[in-house]
């Protein structure tokens, strides 16, 4: 299985997120949501042990998610589109790169 196709996309969506995040057309409140499952990801403390199989990832992918899709409500679709397009455009770039 390879997994540099996985993780490529997992940067390319931070690296999206981050840029939207840093938008000033972006509300506070979806900053501070973004901020909110970026914390939740990478802090120790979670609502259901990870040791527990399945149920402890699961809680994981649901909030964050949850809080990801909560903050992409609140962020105007032109500013979501830009930075879609434009991450898109960087994947034809680095995909011909590849190729070569």
């Amino acid at each position: 299985m390879d997994l540099q196709r996985p993780i490529r996309r997992i940067k390319r969506e931070v690296n999206y997120y981050r840029k939207v995040s840093t938008d000033p057309r972006t509300p506070a409140i979806s900053r501070y949501l973004l901020a909110a499952a970026l914390a939740y990801l990478l802090s120790p403390i979670d609502l259901i042990p990870d040791f527990i199989p399945i149920v402890g990832h699961l809680d994981d992918l649901i909030i964050v998610g949850g809080l990801v899709l909560l903050a992409r409500l609140f962020v105007p679709n032109v500013v979501l589109m830009h930075y879609r397009k434009h991450g898109e455009e960087n994947i034809v770039t680095h995909a011909k790169d590849d190729q070569n």
